[in-house]
């Protein structure tokens, strides 16, 4: 081989390995970026319950005019997947809740213990980091939940007929937890008798 021919040789070899490093370097990147994504959970209590006094009451006609708006206003929260992974307590209305936007994208509903607030947040921050989670909860262990994912400690009371809030807890890979929170479907009216509570169901309202 001629000096001419090794020189060329040489110079192609060390082209291609500034590509190959060059690439192992944009995978690499890639990969961080993506793992330190923004992950987002988004909150709701369930929609309005029937009053059939049966001890795992459904939706009422309200309830699940509530749910398929849930579906309207969810199934394409993002423009890339929409929401990626849905959670809901075993109980009935929290399941007929999250049932319209399940079956619109497709999903299974994971049911969650909401009892045992860490371990939900940690198998969220773990299995679904980077995505968009829906979680449908009560309204006593939801402040709990959001609270435990560095959202607000200043969660607003929900009086026992309000349905329509929806909070969404940005968690950034570095930086500052955002939580908003917003209405949905129809607005909730306090009745003068506001204050006058409901009959209890299992696993709280």
């Amino acid at each position: 081989m001629s000096p001419e021919e090794r020189r060329r040789r040489k110079r192609r070899l060390r082209r291609q390995a500034t590509v190959l490093v060059f690439l192992m370097l944009a995978f690499a990147l890639a990969w961080f970026f993506e793992s330190q994504a923004t992950t987002t959970v988004i909150f709701i209590r369930h929609a309005e319950v029937a009053q059939d006094g049966s001890s795992d009451p459904g939706l009422s006609a309200a309830g699940r005019a509530r749910a398929v708006e849930l579906a309207r206003l969810l199934g394409e929260a993002d423009v890339v997947a929409g929401v990626d992974a849905i959670f809901a307590t075993q109980y009935r209305r929290t399941q007929e809740t999250a049932a319209p936007l399940a079956e619109r994208l497709g999903l299974e509903v994971q049911v969650a213990d909401v009892a045992d607030v860490k371990s939900l947040v940690k198998h969220i921050l773990g299995e679904w980091k980077g995505k968009v989670v829906l979680v449908v909860t009560h309204s006593e262990p939801l402040p709990r939940l959001i609270e435990k994912l560095h959202g607000s400690k200043r969660l607003p009371p929900m009086a026992s007929g309000e349905h329509d809030n929806l909070y969404i807890v940005s968690i950034p890979w570095y930086g500052k937890v955002k939580t908003l929170r917003l209405k949905y479907g129809e607005p909730f009216v306090p009745a003068a008798d506001a204050g006058a509570a409901m009959p209890p169901v299992p696993g709280g309202q």
